[in-house]
């Protein structure tokens, strides 16, 4: 794991799979299948902690890398992901 420097200034854009951030998230993205087309992986797309996995049986969410910004339930063209509170 990398470190993250003073004032936590990361050195090395681009690198979130490096941080394992998703103990901060309030939030839960939650894919229902049942609208999901399996097939479009917006959600991958607009990620920006690459928190999403193309898999053959559709998008998969790491948990440990999301944030719970809520980008992928907000591009989800067939409204698939719901954010649901975190239960620590």
């Amino acid at each position: 794991m990398a470190k993250v420097t003073v004032g936590a200034v990361n050195p090395d854009p681009g690198s979130s799979r490096n941080y394992e951030t998703g103990s901060w998230r309030t939030l839960k993205p939650v894919i229902d299948f049942e609208k999901c087309t399996k097939k479009c992986f917006f959600c991958y797309d607009f990620c920006p902690d690459s928190a999403v996995e193309k898999t053959d049986d559709g998008p998969k969410i790491i948990y440990a890398y999301c944030k719970g910004c809520g980008i992928c339930a907000y591009e989800c063209p067939k409204e698939a992901i719901e954010l649901v509170p975190e239960e620590k």
